[in-house]
This record gives structure tokens, C-alpha cells and sequence, in this order.
């Protein structure tokens, strides 16, 4: 993504800020939303921000909600799309189990396939039965591995939504 690009992250989890922390040390514009005993981030939560943390308006907004495959995809946080990230430790059939968070574009997080018993082809099998044409990221954040082709998407996203 441009180098000039105002980016703006909100993170949810039930409580702590760790996911913040670790994001603001990497030079993120971050700000921790913690839910207590719900389990998803919801759309009162986020027009909160709107006037506050996020000015400027930035070019980017991106929503990490509350990390579990269950809650987080059936709100509606007013979001250009959704993005599901899939560690292969979760197991390759997590994308039928949870089919509506799987049903637009998916990140499947790669770093840890050397040491298990872990199937790509499978994953993507069951990704294919939930949306058969949804884009698929096989990503490492050790060796930047599908990083260029994840920004890339997400720049078309940003394009189609301005035009």
C-alpha cells in the first residue's frame, strides 16, 4: 500500500490490549475496543469511533473484531468486506464449520505448515464449498510470503469502493 496511505486499526477482545500493543510497536495507528462479556465487536462500537480515534478520515479502516470463528461474522460493522484469517493450526476443515465467516476472501496464516500434518489443498477444498470463487491468500508473516498479492487485493478493494 502507498507509503502515504493514512491507515486506522480497530481491535476488539474481551479484555487487554495486547493484539494493540503488538500492532502500535510495528508503527500502526491502533485503538483497543474491549468488549467484556461479548463476544463481537458491534456496529454502536464502532460509530463511537467514527468522531474520535478515526481522524482523520482515513483511506483505510481495518476491524479486527473479537477472535473467535462464530460471532464476529454475522454483525454488520458497515464494512466494504470481510476478511477471514485462518491459522492452519485451526485445522483445514474450519472453513465448513464456520461457512459464513469463510464466505468472502480468506488469509490462511502458513508459518507453522512445516511442523504439522497440514493440508493446503485440503483447506482450500472446504474454503471452495463455502464460496467457490473466493480469493485465497496462503500467507507467512516470517518471509512475506502472498504479502504482495494480499495488498494488492486489498488496493483493488479500496479502488472499487471509491469509483
Amino acid at each position: 500500500l502507498g507509503p502515504k496511505l493514512n491507515i486506522a486499526i480497530l481491535t476488539g477482545d474481551q479484555e487487554q490490549d495486547y493484539d494493540a500493543q503488538r500492532l502500535k510497536s510495528a508503527g500502526a495507528r491502533v485503538k483497543q475496543l474491549n468488549t467484556g462479556s461479548s463476544c463481537h465487536l458491534d456496529a454502536s462500537m464502532i460509530e463511537r469511533e467514527l468522531g474520535l480515534f478515526i481522524k482523520p478520515e482515513p483511506h483505510l479502516l481495518i476491524i479486527e473484531n473479537v477472535g473467535n470463528l462464530v460471532c464476529p461474522a454475522a454483525f454488520d460493522l458497515g464494512e466494504a468486506m470481510k476478511i477471514a484469517l485462518l491459522s492452519c493450526t485451526e485445522g483445514e476443515d474450519k472453513p465448513s464449520k464456520y461457512p459464513l465467516l469463510f464466505s468472502e476472501a480468506s488469509l490462511t496464516k502458513m508459518d507453522l505448515v512445516p511442523h504439522l500434518d497440514w493440508n493446503l489443498a485440503l483447506c482450500e477444498k472446504h474454503i471452495r464449498q463455502v464460496n467457490p470463487s473466493a480469493p485465497i491468500f496462503p500467507m507467512s508473516a516470517r518471509t512475506d510470503t502472498g504479502l504482495a498479492p494480499w495488498l494488492s487485493f486489498i488496493e483493488s478493494g479500496m479502488r472499487n469502493q471509491v469509483a
